[in-house]
């Protein structure tokens, strides 16, 4: 009995460390993980960045929104309402994370998130198809925002991929990337470097931020467990760690979108 009291313990200690790791992965680790053995239907885009659906015929390092507008339309209250619908093969505790996700926006924004009504012409349809992934921006018509089961039911990955629909890109993408970020391209996977190639982001006036939601970590592509990139000048600063949206992601949103 004593022998098996003692096992039951080292099983719950165990299972809570596993749960505690779990808890500590950052947004970047959680995506990576999620995307690394994707196997996209024939009907699902191509992503760059990891995560970001993009047409065939797109312009890899453009912007959309600063090539073309992308952003989501502001009501006469001052509000930007964003119908959503999420697919019914979610369960009620998926659906309560993809809601606290969206809800998040309401209480620093003037982003509201409210279900899909007859009429509505532009929504984002949120579904677990292979990986996590959204487009940048408001494309016109549904957009899927997809949230695998397997690996993209996250609070932070909630947020991040909001964030793209809203219009946001990576953060080692800023058009001043090089002032704060060293790339080590050697390192990267060979047919993975153009996921660093700068674009000409809308970065708001703010700083760059290492804490961004939006900020990949030092490993991400890389071919040969050696970091693909490291802030400078101090490579000991911690970055790509975030857990849920910076300061900055915040005020970035509001002020794209004027709230």
């Amino acid at each position: 009995m004593k022998v098996f009291c003692l096992s039951l313990v080292v099983l719950l200690l165990v299972s809570s460390s596993w749960a505690e790791v779990e808890k500590e992965l950052s947004v970047s680790e959680l995506l990576e993980r999620a995307n690394r053995d994707r196997t996209p239907d024939f009907d699902e885009p191509a992503l760059i960045g990891g995560d970001i659906a993009v047409n065939p015929d797109a312009d890899r390092n453009a912007d959309p929104c600063t090539s073309r507008g992308c952003l989501w339309l502001k009501y006469t209250d001052g509000i930007v309402y964003i119908p959503y619908y999420i697919a019914n093969h979610y369960s009620s505790r998926e659906q309560s994370i993809i809601l606290r996700g969206m809800e998040s926006f309401s209480a620093v924004s003037c982003i509201r998130f409210r279900p899909y009504q007859n009429g509505d012409h532009e929504w984002i349809s949120i579904e677990s198809r292979s990986g996590c992934y959204s487009s940048v921006g408001r494309q016109g018509g549904g957009q899927t925002v997809s949230l695998d089961r397997g690996g993209c039911l996250y609070h932070g990955t909630v947020q991040h991929e909001l964030l793209h629909a809203l219009g946001f890109n990576h953060e080692q993408t800023r058009s001043d990337r090089d002032n704060h970020i060293r790339v080590y391209w050697e390192n990267i996977i060979d047919d993975m470097r153009y996921n660093f190639n700068k674009i000409n982001t809308l970065n708001q006036g703010t700083p760059y931020d290492y804490n961004s939601i939006m900020q990949y970590e030092k490993y991400a592509f890389s071919k040969n467990n050696q970091p693909t990139m490291l802030p400078i000048p101090n490579n000991n600063v911690s970055f790509g760690q975030a857990t849920q949206m910076s300061q900055n992601d915040i005020i970035r949103l509001n002020r794209l979108y004027q709230c």
